[in-house]
C-alpha cells in the first residue's frame, strides 16, 4: 500500500509563512495528481491546491497569490508554501494523492493531517 506522511505544520503569527511537505512511500509505480486539502473545526474538508504529475496547478480562490504548490516526482513528495497567512487559514491540512501500485490498481490516498494554527 501507500503511506502519505505530512510535516511542517505548527503555530505562526498572522502574515507569517509555513511550508508543508508530504512524502509518499510504499509500492508505488507512479503518482498522478497530488493535492492539499484543509478542514477547519465545524467545516467541510475543502481543496486548497492540486498539482498534476506534469506540473499543472490548481488553486482555491482563497489562497491564490499566497500559497504555492510544488512537487518533486523523484522523491514522491509534494510541498505547500504558505505565505501571508491569515487566522482563517487555521485548519488541519491533509495531503492527497492518486497512485498506481506495482501490484496493480489505481487508488486515492490521504495523509493523517497536520495542524496549522495562525494566531497572534
Amino acid at each position: 500500500q501507500v503511506q502519505l506522511v505530512e510535516s511542517g505544520g505548527g503555530l505562526v503569527q498572522p502574515g507569517g509563512s509555513l511550508r508543508l511537505s508530504c512524502a509518499a512511500s510504499g509500492s508505488i509505480f507512479s503518482i498522478d495528481n497530488m493535492g492539499w486539502y484543509r478542514q477547519a473545526p465545524g467545516k467541510e474538508r475543502e481543496l486548497v491546491a492540486a498539482i498534476t504529475s506534469g506540473g499543472s496547478t490548481n488553486y482555491a480562490d482563497f489562497v491564490k497569490g499566497r500559497f504555492t504548490i510544488s512537487r518533486d516526482n523523484a522523491k514522491n513528495t509534494v510541498y505547500l508554501q504558505m505565505n501571508s497567512l491569515k487566522p482563517e487559514d487555521t485548519a488541519v491540512y491533509y495531503c492527497n494523492a492518486d497512485a498506481s501500485l506495482y501490484s496493480g490498481g489505481y487508488y486515492n490516498y490521504w495523509g493523517q493531517g497536520t495542524q496549522v494554527t495562525v494566531s497572534s
